[in-house]
């Protein structure tokens, strides 16, 4: 028997519609925020990206193919990993149909990491994906865009992400991976993620996700915006669902996986 409040259709609606007041002021903040967001000034890119992609060597301006805007997610896919993180992948299943629509918005849109190219095109086709995919192997790109740090910045707390410092990450023993060190069942949640990449937490989190915006003006290239952590949220989409969702996200540790890995144990 339920244990949540119940009411008659009239309540309900008198409460819908409070609550509808409250979203919609929601909703012109949100506006009110991406106008912000455009009105952030241009970094203009003098480096020279090259990326590999399915149609061979790419610079930057190359990504855009021929349109003004260009969108990146910086998807968690380092050369020691044998599969892309698992939220990361959860996203993609949530934009990846998207492409043909941004295209023909004068936007183009590629996901980027650092595993060789023929690692992302693997698990592209095991994934079912179909959008751009390109692999910054052989650049400096992710950490020019504060998505990859290095060992040293780990044990030191150099890491800054999210526009901001960590503290040094604990040094775990070094001969055994996270997962074999802990108990059955006692993992944590960057452990477990850890492991459904086929690495250790400190491997994998060198790699950090994020999303970056970018203008082609006159054959030049500028940033104009990055957000990373819980400000990728909104582009989540099983997460705006849950939101909506009786019990809302209702959640304990990483429940979610590889799409292709529920009912596996």
């Amino acid at each position: 028997m339920t244990s949540h409040v119940t009411g008659t259709r009239e309540e309900w609606l008198a409460a819908r519609i409070g609550l509808l007041k409250e979203e919609k002021d929601l909703t012109r903040r949100s506006d009110a925020l991406a106008q912000r967001r455009q009105e952030l000034p241009w970094v203009r890119i003098d480096k020279e990206y090259r990326f590999d992609t399915d149609a061979g060597s790419a610079s930057l301006a190359d990504l855009f193919k021929g349109r003004s805007q260009l969108l990146v997610y910086h998807f968690m896919f380092g050369p020691d990993y044998t599969a892309g993180c698992p939220s990361c992948s959860a996203i993609a299943d949530g934009f990846n149909g998207i492409t043909v629509h941004l295209e023909n918005h004068d936007v183009a849109f590629s996901a980027i990491s650092r595993a060789p190219l023929a690692k992302l095109q693997g698990f592209k086709q095991r994934m079912g994906w179909n959008f751009p995919w390109a692999s910054s192997f052989n650049s400096d790109f992710n950490q020019d865009f504060s998505v990859l740090f290095t060992e040293e910045q780990q044990r030191n707390g150099g890491i800054e992400y999210n526009f901001r410092r960590e503290a040094a990450a604990p040094q775990p023993p070094s001969d055994k991976t996270a997962p074999e060190r802990q108990p059955r069942g006692e993992e944590g949640p960057v452990d477990l993620m850890a492991a459904m990449t086929g690495t250790d937490a400190a491997t994998f989190t060198r790699d950090r996700p994020g999303l970056s915006a970018f203008v082609l003006d006159k054959g030049v290239v500028y940033h104009t915006y990055s957000s990373y952590a819980r400000g990728l949220d909104g582009i989540w989409g099983m997460y705006q669902w849950l939101d909506r969702a009786p019990f809302g996200r209702n959640e304990t540790g990483v429940w979610w996986r590889h799409h292709d890995k529920y009912g596996q144990g």
